[in-house]
């Protein structure tokens, strides 16, 4: 059974799709950008600002969906600049303590509404 999960703690759509779907005790997110769900603007201060505006989006998801970071089993990180990757490895591994998810990284040409970073997770419980 699928079901769709919803929170004004996290942005707003901004296509045709859900910021959550669970299914079969998996939780699936949307990527997530550093968007502030309450401005609907973007964390301004660069890379850092924006990678803790994305982890802070996709706890709300999480914790909509009745999990946290522990339940994670896999994110796929999006980066405009690979260069980026130390800093947003540091803000990264603030919300992930123990039992970690495996992860992808990739840099990537362009994101949704000139943002930095995305992020996009599967957790399971």
């Amino acid at each position: 059974m699928k079901k769709i999960i919803n929170t004004n703690a996290a942005p707003a759509a901004v296509g045709p799709y859900s910021q959550a779907v669970m299914a079969d005790g998996f939780l699936f997110t949307s990527g997530q950008i550093g968007l502030d769900p309450a401005s609907g603007k973007m964390a301004e201060g660069g890379v850092e600002a924006q990678a803790k505006q994305v982890m802070e989006n996709l706890a709300a998801l999480l914790k909509e969906g009745g999990m946290g970071f522990g339940d994670v089993v896999k994110t796929l990180v999006f980066i405009k600049d690979m260069n980026d990757f130390g800093k947003v490895n540091e803000i990264y591994g603030n919300y992930f303590k123990e039992d970690l998810p495996a992860r992808s990284c990739v840099e990537i040409s362009e994101l949704p509404k000139g943002a930095l970073i995305e992020i996009e997770l599967v957790a399971h419980k």
